[in-house]
């Protein structure tokens, strides 16, 4: 392990991450400060931001919404040039790489459900990053099997598993693509080449990752040049332009063959990481069967393992189907008492039981059944709490950076496209491969790296996602497509770490349950409680008499900054409606699209 670390970068990367942590801590403390009295239409206001969406986008023709304006006029061009979601998909996915840095990424990986009107079938493409062949399961511990706590799994050439994201655009494109590959990659090739302006968010996140993002030198000399003052500035990233412009003219191969690949393998190996240009070359994306449900009539299409997302939304929907969810007044002690329980089970048993299916028997059956959620349901006593550690993975059977990117696209066909991809945490492991502006992912640190260690996001795993050569570490993200009567009734998703599984069941929930429109929905305060640590978080704020009951209850409460941004689309009465997540200032959607 040591001999892999070369120049002292050990210690370095150390002091340079718990700087950073430091930082952020620090920014997220003096956040959930100010939001103590606030509600979260006021949320912008207290950090002097202004939401890029002021309303619900309507359009007949289809929708896209996305986590950066830029991303989403993109995926509406492709959509009236004739494209279909797919294409547009690809187009937004490449332009969020120049435009979102800090989470799209050509240097990451994801997930992707689709329903394809043409089949009538739904579709899941797994392009997850994999393990490199050199990672062994011990690679981040001590000699003495302890865990190095130097942080290698989040910061570093050694935090990066073998990037997805262009394999998996590239099978979709090759499944489902009307327009040519290189026109739908000619909008991100623009931004880099020409920049684009750095929004006032922006400049902020650039300005708290200062020192992460100044570490590396070729890191430092694209996203820090105009550092401290970031605002009113242009983000050019003249390297990533002419990374694009090969993979517009070769396709898959321009990123995992070649003089990309080469230029990654060499400054992996130059600075210990594992990736070489094998593992590039032998990569490949999964078409996975989407997992399919049905909750209150309601047809659930979700992603399977190795995301863990789909599995635990259809078994906490499985839960409270058993409640009549419109008799709870929506965030009172009583509806947040029954979410947290329901949560702390299916959390529980993410830690045991999830991993990449490719290599580990994953329980899925019997962790969705109705059978297994009628036991969990009656063990859960409202107006009561089970500690965590009297709840553990299984109990009733038999036997994911805050910084991810969620994009919904639909189209006047009738396609429908959730996606959510990654870097895992934000700008991922802080490394730029030379002469590419590629950013690299950590998302080694989505894997096992010891029992009963946390991962950056708090959460716990076992042996299903222990690091093995080739396998895909296990992942929250949760891109999720809802059909009524065999139509479209909604599709969401969102960024956030451990926090994404939460936000996607309370959207399912707004909508199907209390009947909310996109705003409210979206407005809407989240909780999350994820088993382990023992701890129920709540946005923004809480009323007093709440906070009250949940404290008799026994809950340890803890008000938070908001950690996701769910993108929907609804489609309704004819008409599709599009709502970009507040939480994330320049999120937007629009359905300016033509008429066919």
């Amino acid at each position: 392990m040591e001999k892999q670390i070369t120049n002292g970068q050990k210690m370095s990367q150390l002091k340079a991450i718990s700087n950073k942590n430091i930082l952020y801590i620090f920014y997220l403390l003096l956040v959930s400060l100010s939001l103590s009295s606030s509600e979260p239409i006021a949320y912008l206001d207290t950090l002097g931001y202004e939401a890029a969406q002021k309303e619900i986008s309507y359009g007949k023709n289809g929708m896209v919404t996305t986590q950066h304006f830029l991303a989403t006029s993109v995926g509406e061009k492709i959509l009236n040039k004739g494209g279909n979601a797919y294409d547009a998909s690809i187009a937004v996915a490449f332009t969020l790489a120049v435009v979102l840095p800090r989470a799209g990424n050509i240097g990451g990986g994801g997930f992707m459900v689709m329903y394809d009107e043409e089949t009538a079938e739904a579709y899941s493409i797994d392009y997850r990053e994999k393990a490199p062949e050199k990672s062994t399961k011990d690679m981040y511990l001590n000699d003495d099997g302890s865990f190095n706590n130097s942080m290698l799994s989040t910061f570093g050439y050694l935090s990066s598993g073998v990037p997805g994201t262009v394999a998996g655009l590239w099978e979709v494109h090759q499944k489902f693509g009307s327009l040519p590959w290189k026109d739908l990659i000619q909008d991100a090739i623009f931004y880099a080449e020409n920049g684009f302006d750095i929004t006032p968010y922006m400049a902020d996140i650039l300005y708290r990752y200062h020192k992460k993002m100044s570490f590396f030198p070729e890191t430092k000399k694209i996203f820090q040049i105009s550092y401290p003052n970031f605002k009113n500035k242009k983000l050019i990233q003249t390297d990533l332009a002419k990374t694009l412009k090969i993979i517009a003219a070769q396709g898959k191969d321009g990123f995992y063959k070649g003089e990309i690949a080469q230029k990654i393998s060499n400054e992996m190996k130059s600075n210990g990481g594992l990736i070489s240009y094998e593992d590039l070359e032998n990569y490949n994306p999964v078409w996975r069967e989407p997992l399919i449900s049905y909750y209150r009539e309601n047809k659930i299409i979700t992603m399977g393992p190795p995301s863990s997302g789909g599995v635990h939304i259809i078994q906490m929907l499985n839960i409270l189907e058993n409640y009549n969810l419109k008799e709870f007044k929506h965030n009172s002690s009583k509806y947040i008492n029954l979410l947290t329980e329901v949560m702390k089970h299916a959390y529980a048993d993410r830690s045991k039981y999830l991993g990449d299916p490719d290599f580990f028997d994953v329980p899925i059956q019997k962790i969705t059944s109705y059978e297994y959620s009628s036991e969990i349901y009656k063990n859960i006593d409202l107006g009561s709490i089970k500690n965590s550690q009297d709840i553990h993975p299984g109990m009733y059977l038999d036997n994911e950076s805050h910084e991810t990117t969620h994009f919904s696209i639909a189209d006047f066909d009738g396609n429908v496209v959730s996606s959510t991809y990654t870097l895992n945490s934000t700008f991922g492991s802080g490394v730029v491969i030379k002469g590419t502006g590629i950013l690299m992912n950590n998302e080694m640190d989505d894997f096992s790296a010891a029992p009963g260690i946390p991962n950056q996001f708090g959460l716990l795993g076992a042996e299903a996602n222990e690091i093995i050569p080739g396998k895909r570490p296990l992942s929250s993200m949760t891109p999720t497509i809802v059909m009524k009567d065999e139509e479209l009734f909604f599709t969401t998703g969102s960024p956030g770490g451990s926090r994404i599984i939460s936000a996607v069941l309370q959207s399912i929930l707004n909508i199907v349950d209390f009947d909310m429109d996109l705003e409210e929905a979206t407005l809407a305060k989240r909780v999350h409680h994820q088993w382990q640590p023992d701890t129920l978080e709540i946005e923004f704020s809480i009323d007093d008499g709440i906070r009250n009951d949940l404290e008799l209850m026994g809950y340890d409460v803890n008000i938070t900054a908001p950690l996701t941004c769910i993108q929907t689309i609804m489609y309704k009465d004819n008409k599709f409606s599009g709502y970009g997540d507040f939480r994330r200032p320049d999120a937007f959607a629009s359905g300016k699209i033509n008429d066919r």
